[in-house]
């Protein structure tokens, strides 16, 4: 029996990524506030928030500097726009800021107010270059199965995973898709991670190739797969990826939309893992959640392309109402200064090797074939036989039911395809609290696997 509440929220709201159908049986988690990296539903019971929200308040809940930061700025100045020249403080200092901590050359920063708002711009950005540069054939994008680049029509063009193309009529032609890079599920048998890498990088070759190098102009990636699965890169996988990009021209973007800001331990997930990205998106974190607000770096070569078509056309013919809101661009601000305050960055790797000691101890675990991740994310793969891979029937629903039973323990993390699960939490968690993670997780775990044998699932053949 829903609650009222719980009734009020099924007859009236859409819930993104949600069963639409089961969900009216089910209903809502209403949640009410939240505290460091607790939160409380409306019958008050707290939760440990798992997943940080959406891969993204990495300061934890109810930080009161970023509330204040908030509330000073909607006292000055609550709303003004960039459009037409017109500038406030936050957006031109956080730009700044942003330009100090990029790991790449960066000219200028353009505000957006969501990851996908970011990546669909870097689209843009890239046929507006290539259309100055006078290469107008070179305008195909490549990206990779289980890569998440978000829900517009472009980025999800790029994102490589099927319920964000079915019967949405995508992607779009042009969008190109080479192999997923998550060693356990599709290496061959007896090949090393470096093969592996190698044999992916070849792969992208290939396909360049057979599309033509002019007409390929971007290769958009995530340091560690998100949505995907949580799926950290295989060993010299981006330093061999990189030399095929070079070798070809194509445009580097790193989507570090989720591992920006400290989330690997490094500033950007592009340093941990030794990418050298022409451009790169960021979000989530640079504000800790607390307000929307992405954006994307610009390197000195695409600026210059921007102010001769500028000069052409007579605008730079794109921007959205909120890019750079001074109330987003104030919060982050001030999520940056705690995070150089406060040496949170530095505090996730110290944190790093306890966090990752707990999750690869999960593999362990009968019903987990794998469990890896790298700073303070990582995913696990529920798989019915661990010997050969083998998963249960997706319709069985297996890891969507252990995150159910993760929520009755008291903690939130993620099912995602594939039966995997996502634990991604708040970069301020402490080394108890990482225990107290673990330990629920193992609790839901063992329900499942003896929900498992109560319903007598069996792998698929």
């Amino acid at each position: 029996m829903l609650s009222n509440l719980a009734t009020r929220d099924v007859e009236t709201l859409i819930h993104p990524y949600t069963n639409l159908s089961t969900f009216r049986e089910t209903g809502p988690l209403v949640l009410e506030r939240g505290h460091g990296v607790w939160v409380y539903d409306s019958d008050g019971r707290p939760y440990l928030e798992g997943m940080a929200g959406l891969w993204c308040t990495a300061l934890g809940y109810s930080n009161e500097e970023l509330v204040e930061a908030a509330s000073e700025q909607m006292s000055r100045l609550p709303f003004t726009h960039l459009f037409s020249g017109r500038s406030h403080d936050p957006a031109i200092e956080l730009a700044e800021t942003l330009k100090e901590l990029m790991p790449i050359p960066t000219s200028k920063i353009f505000f957006t107010s969501s990851g996908s708002e970011a990546n669909d711009t870097q689209v843009k950005l890239t046929w507006y270059l290539n259309n100055a540069l006078g290469r107008p054939a070179k305008k195909k994008i490549i990206s990779r199965i289980k890569g998440y680049h978000g829900v517009t029509v472009a980025s999800a063009s790029m994102t490589g995973l099927p319920a964000n193309h079915a019967d949405w009529d995508l992607p779009l032609p042009g969008f190109l898709h080479v192999g997923c890079p998550h060693h356990y599920r599709f290496a061959e048998a007896g090949e090393t991670e470096e093969a592996f890498s190698q044999r992916l990088a070849d792969e992208l070759e290939a396909l360049i190739l057979r599309e033509g190098p002019d007409t390929v102009a971007a290769f958009v990636a995530e340091p560690v797969m998100g949505a995907g699965g949580a799926i950290a890169p295989p060993s010299g996988y981006f330093e061999k990826i990189q030399a095929v990009l070079d070798r070809y021209d194509v445009r580097f973007i790193a989507d570090e939309v989720i591992c920006g800001f400290g989330r690997l331990g490094t500033w950007f997930g592009s340093e941990a893992l030794g990418m050298r990205p022409d451009s790169l998106s960021f979000a989530k974190a640079v504000t800790s959640g607390y307000m929307p607000l992405g954006g994307v770096s610009i390197d000195e070569p695409l600026y210059k392309a921007l102010v001769s078509q500028s000069a052409k056309l007579g605008t730079f013919g794109h921007g959205t109402t909120y890019s750079g809101h001074p109330v987003a661009c104030a919060v982050a601000l001030k999520t940056i200064e705690i995070y150089k305050r406060d040496r949170i960055v530095e505090g996730v790797a110290e944190k790093a090797p306890h966090f990752q000691a707990r999750l690869s101890a999960l593999a362990e675990h009968p019903i987990v074939g794998e469990a890896r991740g790298i700073g303070l994310i990582g995913g696990l793969e529920i798989v019915a036989d661990k010997n050969s891979k083998r998963q249960y029937d997706p319709k069985a629903g297996v890891a969507a039911r252990c995150v159910a039973f993760a929520q009755a323990e008291g903690l939130i993390v993620r099912f995602l395809a594939g039966d995997r699960i996502a634990v991604c939490p708040p970069l301020v968690i402490s080394p108890d609290e990482i225990d107290t993670l673990f330990d629920r997780l193992i609790c839901a775990l063992d329900r499942t696997e003896a929900w498992i044998a109560s319903e007598g699932l069996t792998a698929t053949p």
